[in-house]
């Protein structure tokens, strides 16, 4: 199997590179997928560089949606972030990659991740065992199918067999929350992605077990993606109020309340945010301050960050803004 990625696929010298080109934006695909698609062609306009979809046990098709977006526009670079992969076989996964690379050529970064129990227990039926294994067979496979263009295994999650016309080196990042997941991605992927991390967490743990894991394969050091939500407002009691009622969800999930207490916050039984994890996770204040936190992050060592919108009042112009404020880090 292909060891060595190209530079781009690890993100080498993302330090070097002006702050919007390592600042992406997020959404979620609640929305219908002409809104979504009007939205990613804003983006583009306002300058943004990367555009980050989260798969939704019942939004509209990620990859599907970015097979359209790559012939309305020109430039902007895609990731999911993450697609599941408990439904879908990593050779069904391999496929749409190499549909989507044909389309945009570069454009693509394909995270994947084990999401949540209750997702794939509760909505597919899967059965989540030893995940982070799972995990890895994974991205073994989906890795030899793009990057080696063939596969032939039969593990103990997978079987894979399979020859493709010609490999295409698609960079593949894994979701991470905790240290074993840091570990894995330095160890086999293009990228770790966090998501609703601390930043002192991601500092301060997840990155060295990122570089340990690679450390231990003598692989470089992939980059750490970490998660932002921002709220374009002034008023903390406001902010606080509208991150505890759009984020809340992730403090009754059972993987992020042990990381959460892990990054030495742990949580009560009703699951609400402490308001100093809050501070530690939002970045918040008008266009001027928000900009000045996000470059303060790339600059204390996290490689690249994936933002969410977290609207007070008019969430359109909200974003609006947002996409303007990327486009001109």
């Amino acid at each position: 199997m292909q060891q060595e990625s190209t530079a781009s696929a690890h993100g080498q010298g993302t330090a070097n590179q002006p702050g919007r080109e390592r600042v992406g934006l997020a959404l979620f695909g609640r929305a219908g997928v002409p809104h979504l698609l009007e939205r990613l062609r804003q983006a583009e306009q306002a300058g943004v560089r990367q555009f980050w979809m989260t798969q939704l046990p019942t939004s509209p098709d990620t990859l599907t949606l970015f097979a359209a977006a790559l012939v309305q526009t020109e430039r902007i670079r895609l990731g999911t972030a993450i697609v599941p992969t408990y439904p879908r076989h990593p050779l069904v996964m391999a496929q749409q990659a190499y549909t989507l690379e044909e389309l945009g050529p570069g454009r693509l970064r394909l995270g994947v991740g084990t999401s949540h129990r209750h997702s794939i227990e509760g909505v597919y039926g899967f059965s989540m065992v030893e995940p982070l294994e799972q995990l890895r067979e994974y991205v073994s496979i989906l890795r030899a199918a793009l990057w080696d263009g063939a596969v032939d295994v039969q593990g103990r999650f997978y079987t894979a067999h399979a020859t493709f016309p010609q490999p295409v080196r698609v960079p593949i990042l894994v979701s991470a929350l905790r240290s074993r997941a840091f570990r894995l991605a330095g160890e086999l992927a293009d990228g770790a992605i966090s998501w609703m991390c601390p930043h002192s967490y991601l500092l301060e743990k997840a990155r060295p077990a990122l570089v340990e894991g690679a450390t231990s394969r003598g692989r470089p050091v992939p980059p750490l993606l970490a998660h932002v939500p921002v709220v374009l407002g002034r008023d903390w009691g406001a902010v606080l109020e509208v991150a505890r009622k759009h984020l809340g969800f992730y403090g009754r999930a059972p993987f992020y309340r042990n990381m959460f207490a892990d990054a030495g916050y742990p949580l009560g039984a009703d699951g609400l945010l402490p308001e100093e994890l809050v501070r530690n996770l939002v970045v918040w204040g008008d266009e001027a301050t928000v900009a000045a936190r996000l470059r303060e992050l790339l600059a204390q060592g996290l490689d690249e960050l994936v933002v969410t919108l977290v609207p007070v009042a008019d969430e359109g112009r909200e974003l609006e803004r947002l996409m303007e404020l990327l486009g001109t880090l």
